[in-house]
């Protein structure tokens, strides 16, 4: 290792010697790592950060101020058994920032992967996996074992309840309180939330192909405005499954729902609105 790749740690920061640090990784001022946390390469520790292990990071992460990260759960089935938690490449973690690690009464696991942001005081429960590319803004939350999908976003103060699912492409609008499962490129808002529209300015910005985009506003149709039991409505949507992925990601996050998916309020307009992020 090169005297430019060896880790920068501070001489306040508190660091347990069964800690393990990659190349180019700083560590801030206050800081504290305890046994079990191994931190890939390149990445920043800022001040006043808590981590606890078992935890692994990857590649490239950032962890801002007063955030703590893979502590035990406060959950009453949590008796001090060892589990763990991973975390992929190229996440953000902003100020106070909670992620716990998992119980034993699941896999004993919370999980998430590469290029996430979370804003301010996001709180990540135990036991939950995340993708991708997901953006939570200051104040949401996930309960444990909620399950979150590639690109979701969540408006500020958004709260999820355990054992819910939130697909890829969704959007969870500031605010809302989400009871049921969110399909994959849907819209959802409210208190309690409910079905708004597609998450039309979500596709537009990852520029999906206009033949995609009417594809699924067809599979939303069927399955939210034409009087389908969810049974009948996938049945219809499996020849558009078959020509567009997209179509299949929405209908499988739909077929993977253990607590029902999120309704429209039954004052929404017959055409699915402009939505999203």
């Amino acid at each position: 290792m090169s005297r430019d790749s060896e880790p920068t740690v501070d001489p306040r920061a508190i660091i347990d010697p069964d800690v393990e640090l990659g190349e180019g990784v700083s560590v801030g001022p206050w800081s504290i790592l305890g046994p079990g946390v191994r931190i890939g390469d390149g990445c920043q520790i800022a001040s006043h950060v808590v981590l606890k292990g078992p935890t692994t990071l990857g590649r490239n992460n950032r962890i801002y101020q007063f955030s703590t990260i893979g502590e035990d759960t406060p959950a009453l089935v949590y008796q001090g058994e060892s589990t763990r938690l991973e975390i992929g490449d190229g996440n953000v973690f902003r100020e106070g920032v909670t992620v716990h690690r998992g119980t034993v009464q699941d896999r004993g696991l919370t999980r998430i992967g590469h290029d996430n942001l979370f804003m301010a005081y996001v709180h990540i429960g135990h036991d939950c996996e995340l993708g991708d590319h997901i953006v939570m803004a200051n104040n949401a939350s996930v309960s444990g074992h909620v399950q979150v999908g590639d690109y979701a976003n969540f408006g500020g103060y958004a709260g999820i309840p355990q054992y819910r699912k939130v697909g890829a492409y969704s959007h969870i609008a500031g605010m809302s309180l989400v009871l049921k499962d969110v399909p994959a490129y849907v819209t959802a808002g409210g208190h309690p939330a409910s079905a708004i529209g597609l998450n039309l300015e979500g596709m537009r910005r990852r520029k999906l192909a206009a033949e995609a985009v009417g594809a699924l506003k067809q599979a939303y149709n069927l399955i939210y405005r034409q009087g389908n039991t969810v049974a009948e409505a996938l049945s219809e949507i499996e020849s558009l499954a078959e020509c567009f992925p997209e179509v299949a990601t929405f209908a499988n996050s739909i077929r993977a729902s253990s607590v029902g998916i999120i309704r429209p309020r039954r004052d929404t307009p017959a055409d699915p609105p402009v939505s999203g992020n």
